[in-house]
């Protein structure tokens, strides 16, 4: 039975996650940079990792109850992400795999959000909303490569509702809170809406919303805020599953566990004939485990990393192998 161990350090989480190749989580433990006020600081986040990357690891091995000598693989994300969050993570994968002589994977951050949500779900040829701090895209699998179909055109909707909750102090992340205040909220306050062919942009929409916290509760702020950007999101979606005609929509990434946002596409899709998913809240945050099931399926299908090949921080989805997927069905090779 084949084990992989899998490094998450992209940003302000760094967790180890061992899986076995029928998809069983062994360990799943994590770390994660808090700031009390502000956001994510590259260089603090990767001394966090620096610091306490041992520990998370002895925690992860303990919890599986496995040695290092019982794993097969070592995988970890090597983009996209923050660069000195990235190259900690990188360090510890390194060294493991040179320490104790393990072939070393590679893994794109968010194709592996996009098959952790497949094997929690046990969707097969989805169509991907993918939410979260710098990402907002619509994925599906087409010709060999997960493609995107739709995506932000500035930031991602995950770092705009972060920094909308700076401006309003709440502290990092802002998310749960806003939805909270969102669900009391009763007015809705003309906001832009921005949607460009199948992409979307969320500048405006933010400026706005900033500008209304001086004249309007922030209640109904913040449920106008959700209203227009979740309707944004699903517009563009539903865009992208009429052209590729899949039949399965899942939502993956931080973003994803937004009750409303869950609804909306739920709707969407069930007009639309199609079955809406998401995957469970404990893994839509970044995770060790969803690197290292990620990793085994690219170990499984032939892919190897050089222990000198450097990390990309802007490694894109659609710029990665996906030699595990069925051309079509989207299988990712679950027994």
């Amino acid at each position: 039975m084949l084990v992989s161990l899998g490094v998450e350090s992209t940003a302000h989480t760094f967790g180890i996650g061992i899986v076995d190749e029928k998809g069983s989580i062994l360990a799943d433990q994590r770390v994660s940079l808090r700031p009390k006020e502000g956001g994510i600081l590259p260089r603090e986040a990767a001394k966090l990792f620096s610091e306490r990357g041992a520990e998370v690891l002895f925690r992860a091995l303990e919890e599986a109850g496995v040695g290092i000598e019982d794993v097969d693989v070592i995988s970890f994300a090597i983009g996209p992400g923050l660069g000195p969050s990235l190259r900690t993570g990188a360090v510890v994968a390194r060294y493991l795999a040179r320490r104790y002589s393990k072939p070393l994977v590679g893994v794109n951050h968010g194709v592996a959000h996009i098959e952790i949500g497949k094997l929690l779900t046990e969707t097969r040829d989805p169509l991907v909303v993918y939410l979260s701090g710098a990402n907002t895209q619509i994925i599906a699998y087409e010709n060999g490569r997960y493609r995107v179909f739709g995506e932000t055109l500035d930031m991602g909707l995950g770092n705009v509702i972060d920094t909308l909750g700076r401006a309003m102090g709440i502290p990092f992340p802002a998310g749960p809170k806003i939805e909270e205040l969102a669900r009391k909220g009763k007015n809705l306050i003309d906001l832009p809406y921005t949607v460009k062919g199948s992409d979307l942009a969320f500048t405006g929409l933010l400026t706005a919303t900033k500008k209304a916290l001086e004249k309007h509760p922030a209640e109904d702020v913040c449920f106008s805020f959700q209203e227009v950007a979740f309707a944004m999101v699903t517009e563009v979606t539903e865009r992208a599953l009429a052209h590729t005609e899949k039949e399965e929509v899942l939502l993956v990434g931080g973003v994803a566990a937004n009750k409303r946002l869950q609804e909306m596409m739920e709707t969407m899709a069930k007009e639309r004939g199609a079955r809406s998913y998401v995957v469970p809240m404990k893994y839509a945050a970044d995770n060790g485990v969803m690197i290292a099931w990620t990793g085994l399926l690219a170990y499984k299908s032939g892919l190897r990393t050089s222990l000198h090949e450097p990390v990309n921080p802007y490694f894109r989805v659609d710029q990665a192998e996906i030699p595990w997927v069925k051309e079509r069905g989207g299988g990712s090779g679950v027994p």
